[in-house]
């Protein structure tokens, strides 16, 4: 028996199916070893030794793996068919070896499919090679430069721009691009034109619209008419005229389909179309792929094999008939930089299939959409014609135009027209029978006032996009580049627009400052293309560790003087613009409103980058540094907007913001005193606008007391904490559904809650106990009746409704009619 190895679980029984019983497949789940989050795992001294680690679930999975390897005197590595799979596999073999699981006399074989079908599997079988070292050492070189990276950045950052959370090779320029178009969009000044069009008859009583091109026999620029009396002008001399068709200009012309799918081109059309995010996307391609639906999902080749080709060609040739057959195939090349073109575009493994059952909606509209995208680019191309009317007037000083466009034969528009970013088709609309010498009738003159835009902010289609472009990043770490710039607070999405947080400007000025070579496009990208020498054999791994090394390191050591004083002045002169907008009072910007006599700039903390007065302490002045004041827009200061005063002790009430956000407190600090005065933070959805003196006295007064606990007589407290409002007796909390509730929250609500939280320990957050026994639907009312189990016994819930059962009355032995007697009972009381 033959021992396979593959990543996934769900992957090893798709090719269990195929393989059959002479085989044994196991998956490794990913990969088994990676380099430890910590100092010293890549050591450039030694050469660039490189320490691994296994994890405990590794473990598990290698020793599993290792026990199967006792029966068998064959291993058969199948991981992905690209650098991270050959990577894995390689990682496997030296853990067996270091484990001494692998025998003198076991063959190791590798194999590589670029689809999980019975044919691509049992061909690969057939033709089993040694793992590729120069692949190997390409992954090596990555996650060597990748480490070495993040390890030396990250804590350069830590100590001179406290509170950002760490740099990474590629991610920092993927950042970069983000908040230079944001940039980009800050610098722009708007631009007012305008435009006319004229609504015209034909003397066969069709309509049609043409646009203004001459006036006054001068041929009209995009800025010519930029105010409302030039546009008015213009209406006023095509109305005192008439027009007559001057030429009628009918041009054939054709639309080719697009290439199939690479990994960029998927995770762009799927934003489009499905309004998936790339991760998502890569998930749904990656169940997709481990079905044997479609073939590899990481590639950045868009051609196809020639028996994919034929298969294709014959679902054309019975699905649309001849006319949609182009008499060759299409052949397709990447336009994008450094493409490896490792691997086939991605499509359905079986064209046959245009639609596959799952319980996964998910996956069923991605599948379609590599279908039609695979399909349609073997396709005969769209036809069209493409008319130009131009209309005079008798003296030849006004000139308009009219176009549309007309299909001829929709070609493989009938399947799939590609979307599109941001872009009109102008030329989409159709035209009338319009003969050259027809005199039209001008019914309606419109004016339309236009205003330049900004460019748009990157989506995360349109990023991918880019970095494709300009050869950063590869198939593979697309999703996760994103994903990362995301969780670390970053940049946010808001519409499906990436938009770049100050924390992720404040770093991005840092190392364009500092380490201006490393987040570089070009510099990114060329480090890239080394990669590909290193896995075509052209250049050894080493020798580009040892050429960045030289250079980073003697970069990181020029900043270890450097003083935190120094790096806020500097981002203090870049980011001023942005931190320090125009006050509408005309007064400096940065001129502090708190005491109208500091000036505000940059600081930091451990916590991170924040704005304060420079008469600290005796101006307490600060706000969070990406807002201009609250998120609602009205300006808080340190020293607070006073809401009044409590009844009982006559200590004032104020509305304050922090480093962390609107909070209330009572009273002020004492001089000489260390006990701080008490203060309540504002819960997620409150706005400052919502806080008036007794909302704020209620958030001061928490925890509140809810009542003692009919069985202990201790008492149950509700609160606000770090994870959202939450009731609490002794040393059980329970989480309850809205901040709001804190306030008016009944004791027996509370004390069903600690019941169900002390009868399911490990229930998380939102996680009922399941029912004892499950009775449907109540016969008057809507909801489910249940029979639960609680800390004092069985009892029966309805909605919020919790009613003791009579302890003569067994939980398995209950009926809907005696559960709604009780519950009925229960609300008469």
């Amino acid at each position: 028996m033959s021992l396979v190895i593959v990543e996934s679980p769900a992957k090893a029984k798709t090719i269990n199916k195929y393989l059959g019983k002479d085989y044994k497949v196991l998956a490794s789940y990913g990969h088994i070893r990676d380099l430890p989050s910590k100092n010293g795992s890549v050591d450039p001294e030694q050469g660039f030794a490189m320490v691994w680690e296994t994890d405990t679930k590794s473990k598990k999975h290698l020793k599993e793996i290792a026990d199967a390897l006792e029966k068998t005197d064959k291993l058969i590595l199948a991981t992905d068919p690209d650098r991270e799979g050959e990577a894995i596999s390689w990682h496997l073999v030296e853990a067996l070896r270091a484990r001494r699981s692998l025998k003198k006399d076991t063959h190791v074989e590798r194999v590589v499919f670029n689809a999980i079908t019975k044919s691509a599997i049992t061909e690969a079988i057939k033709n089993p090679r040694p793992v590729d070292m120069e692949l190997v050492e390409a992954y090596l070189a990555r996650r060597a430069l990748d480490y070495l990276v993040g390890f030396n950045l990250s804590p350069v950052l830590w100590r001179k721009l406290p509170g950002s959370r760490s740099a990474g090779r590629v991610q920092s320029v993927a950042l970069r691009l983000v908040v230079e178009r944001e940039m980009e969009i800050d610098a722009f000044q708007s631009r007012e034109y305008w435009s006319v069009k004229a609504d015209l008859t034909t003397p066969r009583s069709d309509a049609f619209q043409a646009r203004l091109i001459v006036l006054n026999g001068k041929k009209l620029d995009k800025f010519d008419l930029n105010n409302q009396e030039m546009a008015e002008n213009a209406v006023q001399a095509i109305k005192s005229t008439t027009f007559q068709v001057a030429s009628v200009e009918a041009k054939p012309t054709s639309r080719n389909p697009s290439a199939p799918f690479m990994t960029s081109t998927l995770q762009q059309e799927a934003s489009r179309k499905l309004g998936f995010g790339a991760g998502h996307t890569m998930r749904v391609a990656q169940k997709l792929y481990e079905e044997g639906h479609i073939t590899y999902m990481r590639t950045d080749g868009i051609d196809m094999a020639p028996e994919a080709l034929q298969a294709a060609r014959e679902t054309i040739q019975k699905e649309y008939g001849q006319s949609y057959l182009p008499s060759s195939p299409r052949m397709y090349k990447t336009k994008a930089k450094n493409a490896q073109e490792a691997h086939e575009c991605i499509r359905p493994t079986n064209f046959d299939v245009s639609k596959i059952s799952s319980s996964d909606s998910d996956a069923v509209r991605l599948y379609d959409l590599i279908w039609k995208r695979a399909l349609s680019s073997q396709m005969e191309s769209a036809r069209m014609e493409r008319t130009t009317v131009d209309i005079k007037s008798p003296d030849d000083s006004i000139h308009l135009r009219a176009t549309g466009q007309v299909i001829k034969f929709d070609g493989f528009l009938k399947l799939y027209q590609e979307g599109r970013d941001d872009e009109e088709d102008e030329d989409s609309g159709r035209l009338p029978v319009i003969h050259q010498g027809d005199a039209l009738t001008t019914k309606q003159v419109i004016p339309e006032q236009h205003f330049t835009q900004p460019p748009p902010r990157f989506t995360e289609a349109t990023l991918v996009k880019r970095m494709e472009e300009l050869g950063i990043g590869r198939p593979s770490t697309y999703a996760s580049i994103i994903s990362v710039i995301q969780d670390r607070g970053y940049v946010k999405i808001d519409k499906k627009r990436l938009i770049p947080e100050d924390k992720g400007r404040l770093v991005t000025h840092f190392l364009e400052t500092y380490f201006a070579r490393y987040v570089q496009y070009d510099f990114t990208a060329e480090m890239e293309e080394k990669l590909d020498d290193i896995s075509g054999g052209r250049i050894h791994w080493k020798d580009v560790l040892e050429t960045f090394w030289k250079d980073f390191s003697a970069a990181i050591g020029e900043t270890k003087d450097l003083r935190i004083s120094e790096v806020l002045d500097c981002l203090n002169e870049i980011m001023g613009p942005h931190i320090f907008p125009p006050r509408e009072d005309g007064k400096d910007a940065r001129l502090c409103p708190g005491c109208d006599e500091g000036q505000l700039s940059l600081k930091t903390s451990k916590f991170g980058a924040f704005v304060g007065c420079s008469r600290y302490p005796d101006c307490k002045y600060t706000r969070k540094l990406d807002s201009n004041g609250t998120e609602d827009g009205s300006e808080l200061t340190a020293d607070g907007k006073l809401l009044g005063y409590q009844p009982e002790s006559g200590l004032s009430v104020t509305l304050r913001t922090g480093r962390f956000g609107p909070y209330v407190q009572l009273g002020e600090q004492e001089e000489g005193s260390k006990e701080k005065p008490k203060r309540a933070s504002l819960p997620k959805g409150l706005g400052v606008d919502d806080v008036d003196l007794k909302k704020a006295l209620e958030l001061l007064a928490l925890p509140r007391e809810v009542g003692k606990h009919p069985e202990t007589g201790e008492p149950i407290f509700a609160n606000l904490g770090r994870y959202g409002p939450y009731v609490q007796h002794e040393k059980t909390y329970a989480s309850l559904d809205a901040p709001e509730e804190v306030f008016t929250v009944g004791l027996n609500r509370a004390v069903t809650l600690i019941s169900d939280k002390l009868a399911n320990p490990k229930a998380g957050r939102g996680q009922a106990a399941k029912p004892l026994k499950e009775l449907g639907e109540h016969p008057e009312k809507k909801g489910a009746v249940n029979i639960m189990s609680g800390r004092y016994g069985p009892y029966v819930k309805w909605g919020k409704i919790n009613a003791t059962l009579p302890k003569d009355l067994k939980p398995e032995d209950v009926t809907m009619e005696q559960a709604v007697k009780i519950l009925n009972e229960k609300l008469k009381k």
